[in-house]
């Protein structure tokens, strides 16, 4: 009996053991942690039924079979694009892969590509180049690097995210910058429809929910013989934006010449204005100084006049009041000083005298003269010299 029932406890422990040893070895296969940037996809071991886990925390794995992928991961692009003029070149850059986190779309991803590596460069990477190559035929080498490099960028990310751009073909004359050769060339161009490009298949990124972000292009490499044409063509657009700022420059020394030139027969034509104004001016004020002036003068010769007038009517009132005597008196005083004066420089005695005539009253000559000269004189005067 003891023997027994220490086989029993040999058994119990044996099965322990292997219990103990196959939970060793199965211990990472019974929980699985998920982060909270990653998506978790655990296939049972037994139905192969998917179970997928898009939060953070610790999860039944149960033995099944763990695929981990990124929620979003940033990845490097290197991609060919050729031109219409059969220049080459390659596209670098990088963008995030943006997964989507429903179970249909993931479950489809699984289903095809099984991994993140997979969907990476069987998926999105195929996509982009497809992109990019069948982007390049929509402009020249030298206008991918100048006026529509914009363009080269809006039309590939416009193309990940709705489908590539059905075009058509057209032929055109295009003139080389280096040689000034022209030749035919074949340029592809956008087939637009009520406003918006045609699409000549879907995107397949779209198709399972994966967005493309931040795409951001970090130079356009390309090849030798397209960088020296490039060089050559930005040497020649120099030279040519060179020259046109130098006419530019010159044009705009002329105009600001003859702009000078107007100015100063402006300001010379103002100032002979200025100067005939002015002169204007001086004559009206001279004008209105004369007009002054005569009108000074006439009354000045008005005030003159009626002064005379007054005094001339105060005289003759005067002499009519004394008969005009004190004139009178003042003339015969006058005169008889004159005739006194004249009178005394004569020799009136004679120095023979041989007799009389009879005819004369005083003798005297002189005398007679006087009384002569005072009668006439006082005759004149109207004077009465009579004493009364």
């Amino acid at each position: 009996m003891e023997k027994r029932s220490e086989f029993g406890r040999i058994i119990i422990a044996a099965i322990g053991l292997i219990a103990g040893i196959i939970l060793l070895i199965f211990s990472g296969k019974v929980l699985e942690g998920v982060n909270a940037d990653e998506i978790v996809c655990i296939q049972d071991w037994g139905d192969g039924e998917l179970h997928w886990y898009t939060d953070a925390g610790i999860k039944w794995q149960g033995l099944g079979k763990v695929t981990t992928y990124w929620k979003l991961a940033d990845r490097d692009f290197d991609a060919p694009v050729m031109f219409n003029d059969n220049g080459t070149g390659k596209l670098k850059g990088r963008y995030q892969v943006e997964l989507p986190l429903d179970v249909s779309h993931l479950t489809a991803l699984h289903t095809k590509f099984n991994s993140q590596e997979a969907i990476e460069h069987s998926l999105v990477q195929s996509t982009i180049d497809k992109v990019v190559y069948m982007t390049g035929p929509l402009m020249s080498s030298k206008e991918s690097s100048a006026e529509r490099k914009t363009d080269l960028i809006r039309y590939i990310i416009d193309q990940i995210d709705n489908g590539v751009y059905r075009t058509t073909q057209k032929v055109t004359t295009v003139e080389d910058q280096m040689s000034k050769e022209k030749r035919t060339v074949t340029v592809a161009e956008i087939s637009m429809r009520d406003g918006r490009p045609e699409r000549q298949e879907t995107s397949v990124l779209n198709t399972y929910g994966i967005k493309i972000v931040n795409f951001a292009p970090r130079e356009l490499e390309y090849d030798d013989t397209v960088k020296k044409q490039i060089a050559d063509q930005q040497q020649i657009t120099m030279q040519v934006q060179t020259a046109r700022a130098q006419a530019l420059e010159a044009e705009q020394r002329r105009i600001t010449a003859e702009a000078d030139g107007k100015a100063a027969v402006m300001k010379a034509q103002y100032e002979k204005e200025e100067e005939k104004v002015r002169a204007v001016v001086d004559a009206k004020k001279a004008l209105e100084v004369a007009k002054l002036d005569k009108e000074a003068a006439e009354f000045t010769k008005q005030k003159d006049i009626l002064i005379g007038q007054g005094a001339a009517e105060k005289r003759r009132l005067a002499m009519n009041a004394d008969g005009a005597l004190e004139l009178k008196l003042k003339t015969y005083e006058s005169v008889m000083a004159k005739f006194a004066l004249e009178f005394a420089k004569q020799k009136w005695v004679p120095e023979l005298q041989m007799g009389t005539n009879g005819t004369t009253t005083n003798g005297n000559a002189a005398v007679d003269m006087i009384n002569l000269l005072t009668v006439k004189t006082a005759k004149d005067l109207g004077l009465d010299l009579k004493a009364r």
